[in-house]
């Protein structure tokens, strides 16, 4: 059978007209008593978020350790404080050894079925998120393959005792596995979680499974807008290298992704425009080849209002006119000396989606009001551990949805994955921190109906 893909990135339908299968998998083993209440209080949390209704969002929950048990199925509930009530009353099962292979194949063939509410015949999105709190004892390629073969999309979240690298085997990609240290601490990544799942909502119409494809002939225009201030000596290398690493998984090309990258301090300057390198190999080069700046103070606003009205323009290579996503990524070591809400706004007025990437010396509420979303706003300790979040960003990136204009075509197929426009990116740098930016886009009439030919 060949293997389904899953669309994700968003149609920007109303939220009364969304609908989604949502599982949750809990492990319920006997390494999981103690956080058991925080795992609870997250799907909790998370249902709260939902549209619930019997042709909304639907949701069932099932727990395991050497066996699994299902709370409830997708058609069990079909109003939120039903599904609250239960999720409230939920007890730990308790058990082992951890079989999560055995589980995802238990959620495969019982409850993403019609006879428990499942509607991937109608192209509704399947989406699985998995909680594991330690590595399984049976294996689970073979299951997770075959949940993928059925178009559900998978997201893993793993504390410290589980196994990284067999969540990101099962996640429908590695960047959709994500760790916190205990699950208390799952507040951190619920924005996340949430995020990802509303860029996959589609109101599907065929009787074919649910298609979830990645975009492959996206179009950005990315900027990187680095603090290269005095504060941020020690940590620029780091933040090179960062830009290096995120430039080498983008799709660059004169018709696919483009690069900008600007550094300032007390004043803002280009290294190059989105228009300047149209190969992968030029922008590296000219990455490699960066210095740091120095000076002081830190003039933030003014580095934002630089590349609001000399970067994201057409002259300087910007296809915002064209409809292809803004995505502005900085990262910051240090608090403003300026003003800047005043070009923070200007930046979301124009269609620019921020990403604020800080240290531990950054302003973190400054940090939020600049980017697009607080949930937006990534830190770190020092920018060598700048690595730590760079999947996260890029997910984020990737995953930007493109808004569609009154007089676009109505969207009622299932591939979705060219609906990925385009993107020009830029990267203002100041040395010490950083922060990711994401917007949404807009795509005209002809973009979108080039982009379901299917």
């Amino acid at each position: 059978m060949p293997s389904a893909h899953v669309t994700v990135c968003s149609i920007s339908l109303p939220v009364a007209e969304r609908k989604r299968d949502v599982v949750f998998l809990l492990d319920g083993s006997d390494g999981t008593r103690s956080s058991f209440p925080a795992m609870r209080d997250f799907v909790e949390r998370m249902v709260e978020r939902l549209n619930v209704s019997e042709n909304r969002d639907r949701v069932s929950v099932v727990q395991y350790s050497r066996d699994p048990e299902a709370h409830f199925y997708l058609n069990t509930y079909s109003g939120k404080e039903d599904i609250l009530d239960t999720v409230r009353g939920l007890r730990h099962k308790g058990g082992r050894p951890l079989n999560t292979g055995a589980a995802l194949q238990y959620v495969r063939d019982n409850v993403f079925t019609a006879s428990s509410g499942s509607r991937s015949v109608e192209g509704v999105p399947q989406l699985l998120i998995l909680l594991s709190g330690g590595r399984s004892s049976d294996n689970v390629d073979t299951p997770a393959s075959s949940l993928k073969e059925l178009g559900v999309l998978i997201f893993g979240i793993g504390s410290r005792s589980s196994d990284s690298r067999e969540l990101q085997r099962i996640s429908h990609e590695p960047s959709y596995a994500l760790s916190v240290s205990d699950f208390a601490d799952l507040p951190s990544v619920q924005q996340q979680i949430f995020s990802n799942i509303d860029t996959v909502f589609v109101e599907g119409t065929s009787t074919t499974p649910t298609t979830i494809v990645e975009g492959r002939r996206q179009r950005r225009d990315v900027v990187f807008l680095l603090d290269g201030s005095d504060g941020t000596r020690n940590g620029f290398p780091a933040m090179k290298e960062f830009v290096q690493r995120m430039v080498e998984r983008l799709d660059i090309a004169e018709n696919r992704d483009r690069v900008s990258v600007v550094q300032y301090s007390r004043d803002p300057e280009v290294h190059f425009y989105l228009n300047t390198y149209m190969t992968k190999e030029d922008i590296l080069d000219g990455v490699r080849g960066l210095k740091h700046k120095g000076g002081r103070p830190l003039y933030t606003g003014a580095g934002l209002q630089y590349v609001r009205d000399n970067v994201f323009t057409a002259s300087s290579g910007s296809r915002r006119l064209e409809g292809v996503p803004q995505i502005l990524v900085f990262l910051s070591g240090g608090r403003s000396s300026d003003s800047v809400d005043a070009a923070a706004s200007s930046l979301k007025e124009l269609g620019v989606l921020t990403y604020g990437i800080g240290s531990r010396g950054s302003d973190s509420r400054e940090l939020q009001r600049i980017s697009f979303d607080p949930s937006y706003v990534l830190t770190v300790s020092d920018f060598s551990e700048l690595p730590k979040v760079q999947e996260q960003l890029l997910a984020s990136v990737q995953a930007v949805p493109i808004p569609i204009t009154p007089t676009s075509p109505p969207v009622t197929g299932m591939c979705m994955a060219e609906l990925y426009s385009t993107l020009c990116l830029v990267f203002l740098l100041n040395v010490p921190p950083f922060f990711p930016l994401p917007y949404p886009f807009f795509v005209s009439s002809g973009n979108v109906s080039q982009s379901l030919d299917c």
